[in-house]
């Protein structure tokens, strides 16, 4: 194993890229209506106006970049918050972020009537920082244990979602709107909406790329991080503002989609190793495999009907969780 992992590192990402341009191939063609890939291409390069060049150019070509601006966004997010917090539980979805997010956006609906996405954006981003705060209070701050994070992320999410489907009850007017938040979806997004995040998940990907050095002199602990030089106290504030842009910024476009930053790194961990110079890069560009995957998974179950991408991410992601608490080494932790 020790001689083939070698070569998987050398070999990992352009393994990766080549998978990423296959699922993006994929959900190009596949769904309610089946596109032949000649004419996939066509639509892309000549259009011509027919319903095949629409389906493409404005349902399905949008929800493609939007699934790997987001798949790279929560796959980094969910790298950089296992690295920082020596956690193998930790994900954005887990810890709170999503629903911090969500609860945020839903409140700025249904309450102050807020209608721009522009809007929903720094909701988004504000409910995920605080959600990510009141974790790391509630799980000890400085003393916190990877259950006990664990533990407080699950009771925030209880309470948050809990708020989201209440305001959903009493507010029916908005009802319609809101639901988009509930569970995370890449259908009936346009492009405009990726316009209006990217600026925000490319700063907190460029953040989170530039961070990865000192996460991984702060992996093997604070005293040796700061005997490297590492300057700890802004590494996590700036790893902390990396995940709530990455994540907010996500769940403004996508709604909540839970476990793909859990599942993904430990993924890509056991070829690539736990240093954040590969970890973070592999997981950019396997995450939004996955999400895509996902996605033609949940047009093909139900179809002609859909199920959406947070449905599935959550159930294959619950299967993960179990499988890793039940390890001996997960559970000590």
């Amino acid at each position: 194993m020790e001689r083939i992992r070698p070569r998987l590192r050398s070999a990992g990402l352009p393994l990766g890229l080549a998978l990423l341009a296959a699922a993006a191939a994929l959900s190009l063609t596949v769904g309610t209506k089946q596109i032949p890939p000649d004419q996939v291409w066509s639509a892309l390069t000549s259009p011509s106006g027919t319903e095949n060049d629409v389906i493409v150019r404005d349902l399905r070509l949008p929800r493609t970049l939007i699934g790997i601006a987001v798949g790279a966004a929560l796959g980094l997010g969910g790298g950089v918050m296992q690295t920082l917090t020596r956690n193998p539980l930790a994900d954005p979805g887990l810890l709170g972020v999503h629903a911090g997010a969500a609860a945020a956006v839903v409140t700025a609906i249904g309450v102050l009537g807020v209608t721009s996405f522009t809007g929903y954006l720094w909701f988004a981003l504000a409910g995920a920082a605080l959600a990510a705060l009141a974790v790391g209070a509630l799980g000890g701050g400085r003393r916190a244990t990877p259950v006990r994070l664990a533990l407080a992320g699950t009771a925030l999410n209880a309470a948050l979602f809990g708020y989201v489907n209440g305001l959903q009850l009493w507010n029916l007017n908005t009802l319609d709107a809101m639901r988009m938040w509930s569970v995370g979806t890449l259908a009936k997004r346009d492009a405009a909406l990726l316009l209006t995040a990217l600026p925000v998940l490319l700063a907190g990907a460029v953040l989170a790329l530039a961070l990865a050095r000192p996460l991984g002199a702060l992996a093997l602990g604070e005293d040796h991080a700061r005997a490297l030089g590492t300057r700890v106290r802004r590494t996590r504030l700036l790893s902390v503002l990396a995940i709530t842009l990455l994540c907010g910024g996500a769940t403004a476009v996508c709604g909540p989609i839970g476990f793909l930053g859990l599942m993904i790194p430990h993924a890509v961990r056991a070829f690539c190793g736990p240093d954040p110079r590969r970890l973070l890069p592999y997981c950019a560009v396997y995450a939004p495999v996955l999400l895509l995957v996902s996605d033609v998974v949940g047009r093909l179950v139900v179809a002609p009907s859909e199920i959406e991408v947070g449905t599935v991410t959550a159930f294959l992601g619950g299967l993960v969780f179990i499988h890793l608490v039940r390890q001996r080494k997960a559970a000590h932790l």
